[in-house]
């Protein structure tokens, strides 16, 4: 529970305090901001007036798992002095819809400052993907807060989705991220030189473990060696998204299972993705009587680190999820990808802020059906700042010069996986459709022109067949 169920109006002590606001939609995210908390970076809670505001942004939110249900909940908001339902507050709009118009912005933020007790001070607002709603709304209510950025997983390496509102912009104060891949910077808001800082690796597996401690009771994910699966396959929720259909994210489950089972594993847990609807596939457990293996599906909703610290698993499996990181960084057990080139190929369109962590998964983890070990060209920072280029490159003029040097070295049978040769054309890049090794003499200009005298002397030759 939180410190306050009720609030008081914002007088005395609480009109002193520095207003802060949490918003978060994932259990993960939740950790991330729990681990910033303990660290420090919001600096003490005696000085400040912490909100959490919880928000469902499931597309039919009804058919998710509430965070308040998910096991280790109650300790992550012990840390906040007051829990918000965003979805109940706006109700019956949509997180993900809802934005106020601008002329009503200031009296919203009236409103919510009352209800939540926040006093007349600048806030800090602390939120996930800016661009979208419910970030960008509460960006545009509260539009004298310093906005703080939070990234809690593999996109944080990606860029952008978008240009943002130039009234948010000059806010951000930083990216706060977690150090998944060592060494790698965020391209996320760097075109705004917006600095990056790393949640502390021992503070965030301080708050898993508190996680782990709470899920002790679920028979489904044992702590006995003689029980615990040797393997862990992480559910997605693609199909969903649009990006496969549901057979066949029911199928790629099953092709994690089977190769898992090739590997020499004999019991395997299945952990579903906390976002996922609820419903489980018989085509996964169908798989695992044919391979002759036990599975094993949590029987109540935590997060993939939970199964990882109380099974200690020997291998982690997924396709793209951020926990095949958290499970090699924070616990160190080996992960491996299945299905990565099918994504590749599907992901539309290329500017999907999910192809940086795909990309990331594909080019460092190995493919476990294929026991290829992973061929990523070196450091991978080159080839994530050159998929970046290529998703968003009027926002990243900068690395234009980097990602042609790096096609020009590096694309070929392995790598050219990461791109797509229509879109290598339109921004003239090698790897190209075009000729001169994808620049077309004279520039896009000339080429377009080039295309359309093309195409009007085959009307003409047509014509006089």
């Amino acid at each position: 529970m939180a410190k306050e169920a009720i609030h008081a109006n914002p007088t005395g002590r609480h009109a002193e305090l520095r207003p802060q606001i949490f918003e978060v939609s994932t259990l993960y995210g939740a950790a991330t901001l729990s681990a910033a908390l303990d660290a420090g970076l919001f600096g003490p809670a005696d000085a400040a007036r912490r909100v959490l505001l919880v928000s469902n942004n499931a597309a039919v939110p009804e058919t998710a798992t509430p965070l308040g249900d998910m096991a280790g909940w109650d300790g992550i908001v012990t840390r906040f002095d007051l829990v918000v339902d965003w979805n109940a507050t706006i109700r019956p709009l949509h997180p993900s819809d809802w934005s106020p118009v601008e002329q009503d912005a200031p009296l919203w933020q009236r409103v919510f400052r009352e209800a939540w007790g926040l006093g007349e001070g600048i806030a800090d607002l602390v939120v996930e993907s800016v661009h979208a709603n419910p970030a960008a709304a509460l960006a545009r209510i509260f539009a004298d807060a310093d906005v703080h950025v939070y990234a809690d997983g593999l996109m944080s390496y990606g860029p952008t989705r978008e240009a943002l509102p130039s009234a948010t912009a000059p806010r951000i104060v930083r990216l706060l991220h977690l150090d998944l891949v060592p060494g790698l910077r965020p391209l996320l808001l760097s075109e705004y030189e917006v600095g990056s800082e790393t949640v502390p690796d021992a503070a965030f597996r301080a708050v898993l473990d508190e996680l782990t401690a709470v899920a002790a009771d679920d028979p489904e994910v044992p702590r006995d060696p003689e029980r615990a699966p040797g393997a862990v396959i992480l559910g997605q929720y693609l199909a969903d998204l649009g990006i496969l259909s549901t057979g066949e994210e029911e199928e790629l489950h099953a092709r994690m299972l089977r190769a898992a089972a090739a590997a020499g594993h004999e019991r395997v847990l299945f952990k579903p993705h906390p976002t996922a609807p609820s419903r489980y596939s018989r085509a996964l457990e169908k798989a695992a009587a044919d391979c002759g293996v036990e599975l094993l599906v949590p029987t109540t909703p935590l997060l993939a680190e939970a199964v990882f610290g109380r099974c200690r698993p020997r291998l982690v499996v997924g396709c793209f999820s951020t926990a095949l990181f958290t499970a090699a960084t924070y616990y160190g057990v080996p992960a491996a990808r299945v299905g990565t080139d099918l994504l590749l190929d599907r992901l539309k369109p290329y500017q999907n802020s999910n192809r940086v962590p795909l990309t990331i998964v594909d080019a460092l983890l190995p493919d476990l059906e294929t026991s290829n070990a992973a061929e990523a060209p070196g450091d991978v920072g080159p080839l994530v700042r050159t998929v970046g280029y290529c998703m968003q490159p009027r926002q990243y003029p900068g690395l234009r010069a980097e990602a042609f040097a790096w096609l020009d070295e590096h694309f070929g049978s392995r790598t050219q996986r990461y791109f797509k040769r229509r879109r290598l054309t339109s921004l003239e890049l090698p790897g190209s459709l075009a000729p001169a090794g994808g620049r077309f003499p004279g520039g896009g200009a000339a080429l377009r022109v080039a295309r359309r005298v093309r195409r009007a002397a085959s009307r003409r030759r047509g014509g006089h067949r």
